[in-house]
């Protein structure tokens, strides 16, 4: 089931619309002034572009409603397409700006009037800036009590988390774009210009990195919240019906989707109806408190003389 801010992705049209904007305005300026640095930034924007398509694609594929093949649905596609996203970056957007810049050191071009450059800069860097922001607001939204770099690796949305690294990357990238430009233009030594590409492709690269390394984790299967799994253990163990609650067994299928297995071991004078009533009413409470756990398993301990266990699993 997809939350109303998957249906919604505002950080990737935003990332989407910015980028567009961008990736014209660099090319344009490298066309003119034949910077290298120019274009590996214009390449950069055309790569993240694809990418928030690839995300958009995963968004859509993650509304896909369960089946006898996927039990428990299809929302961990879109971590697939956010893996997906980090191999792009790497391969073709840290590539082709390490090669493009590799071009450059070795046969070096002066640039032309630097003007060009300067203009698109500053516009590239307000689009951007204006994508950051809308993501990075959407993140804090989520995670108000974290530092950003607990709440990018606490969250388990692609959606905000891939934007936000991406619009980092692309800020910086065009820092260096800028120091490249100018150096390269002040000291007449074109080479520098293509250091700045150098140095945006490794940038490029470390980030694809990270994003993969984020995306494994919940390909992987992540546990919900450490501080909530622990609240619903004692919210199960609190009622009355209950002698104890194990340690529950958690794992994210989706941004919003959390399945949740748990062993609880009931009073032993309850009749079946009243069991299954008491299992009936602590998962109603848990959903109606912790709105991601879509799925709850509950394994129904009754202690006897003759000790037995049942299962009892349901979803909504």
């Amino acid at each position: 089931m997809a939350s109303s801010k998957q249906e919604r992705p505002i950080a990737v049209y935003g990332a989407i619309g910015a980028n567009l904007l961008v990736a014209i305005t660099k090319f344009v300026a490298a066309f003119f002034s034949g910077s290298s640095s120019m274009l590996s930034e214009g390449i950069h924007s055309v790569v993240d572009t694809g990418n928030q398509l690839l995300l958009l694609l995963g968004i859509r594929r993650a509304r896909k409603p369960s089946d006898k093949q996927h039990p428990f649905g299809y929302g961990q596609e879109l971590y697939f397409w956010s893996l997906i996203v980090a191999i792009l970056l790497f391969g073709l957007g840290g590539g082709m700006s390490v090669y493009e810049g590799v071009t450059h050191l070795t046969h070096p071009s002066a640039l032309e009037d630097p003007l060009w450059n300067y203009v698109v800069l500053g516009l590239a860097f307000l689009f951007e800036g204006t994508s950051f922001t809308i993501a990075f607001r959407e993140l804090r939204a989520e995670r108000r009590d974290e530092s950003i770099w607990q709440a990018i690796r606490n969250s388990k949305d692609p959606t905000t988390f891939v934007v936000v690294f991406e619009d980092s990357a692309a800020l910086l990238g065009l820092v260096t774009a800028f120091i490249g430009v100018f150096l390269s233009h002040r000291l007449s030594n074109p080479r520098l210009d293509g250091v700045a590409s150098l140095i945006i492709g490794l940038l490029l690269a470390t980030v694809a990195v990270l994003l993969a390394y984020e995306s494994r984790g919940l390909l992987l299967g992540e546990s919900f919240d450490p501080e909530k799994v622990e609240e619903i253990r004692q919210l199960v163990e609190a009622d009355e019906q209950v002698v104890r609650a194990g340690r529950p067994l958690t794992m994210h299928l989706g941004p919003e989707d959390v399945l949740l297995n748990l062993d609880v071991q009931f009073r032993t004078d309850l009749s079946n109806r009243e069991l299954a009533a008491t299992v009936d009413r602590l998962e109603k409470t848990i959903r109606q408190r912790y709105a991601e756990v879509k799925r709850i398993f509950i394994e129904v301990e009754v202690f006897t003389e003759a000790s037995t266990t049942v299962s009892a699993g349901n979803e909504p």
